[in-house]
């Protein structure tokens, strides 16, 4: 299996180059080929440097496209080049590379699902508690997934994910752009995509700061609920990825 690591950064210097490290620390898995890309979202600090001083390879977009575009850069370019799977892992070292083989695990047998979520809030995985806005925000976009998809997931803004190839496909076309996690879970439901998720351990930020705090939580939850929806409508109408031609990146 050849793996792609997209990593989107936005002025993530403090923490990037420990979590390169932790990556290129991991023990050698038999029959996987780990590559790094880091996808730098047009940042104004040096991560594009300590990116390139670790040995990564670098996606340097050319203005800030948000999290978003930045990881569907990275899914277009694995899409494009033949990976198996890629997976998305934030810049700022609240997903531990140790916690990868979790997320491998499912695709290596024989049924393999076609997105992989990690979740934080199943089965003790993870001590990292986010703020009670969050937790609320979480428990409510459960609820609109389960409502509008029928999906059952615990931790539908988790960003550590594994996406196979039909959902490389399916993505690389087209990709949420604001606060895509719950919004992809939808078009992936309603493509007829296979998704499941893993209990696997976060940790609190290692550096930078986050885009989503107080009142703009309170924005997110209203904004992805109606995003949830129209996602889930429109990716009705098109094509399932197994039935359209692979999308030009």
């Amino acid at each position: 299996m050849r793996l792609l690591l997209i990593i989107p950064a936005f002025n993530e210097q403090a923490s990037l180059g420990g979590l390169l490290a932790e990556i290129k620390a991991l023990p050698t898995q038999a029959g996987v080929q780990i590559e790094a890309v880091v996808v730098d979202d047009g940042s104004s600090d040096r991560t594009q440097e300590v990116a390139r001083a670790h040995g990564a390879r670098v996606l340097r977009l050319c203005r800030n496209l948000g999290i978003g575009g930045a990881v569907q850069a990275g899914i277009q370019l694995a899409h494009r080049e033949g990976f198996d799977a890629a997976v998305q892992m934030d810049g700022d070292g609240q997903h531990p590379p140790a916690e990868l083989q979790k997320l491998l695990a499912p695709v290596t047998g024989g049924d393999a699902p076609d997105l992989v979520v990690g979740t934080r809030y199943r089965d003790g995985a993870s001590q990292f508690r986010s703020t009670m806005l969050r937790r609320l925000g979480s428990a409510w976009l459960r609820g609109i997934l389960r409502l509008v998809t029928r999906l059952r997931i615990s931790d539908p803004t988790s960003g550590f994910r594994l996406y196979g190839a039909r959902a490389l496909r399916l993505f690389s076309d087209t990709y949420p752009y604001d606060f895509p996690e719950p919004e992809s879970l939808a078009m992936a439901r309603a493509a007829g995509l296979a998704v499941i998720e893993v209990p696997i351990a976060m940790r609190e930020r290692q550096g930078g700061q986050s885009s989503i705090s107080g009142y703009t939580s309170i924005y997110y939850m209203f904004k992805v609920t109606v995003a949830v929806v129209l996602a889930y409508l429109r990716t009705n109408r098109r094509a399932r990825p197994d039935e359209a031609p692979d999308a030009v990146a």
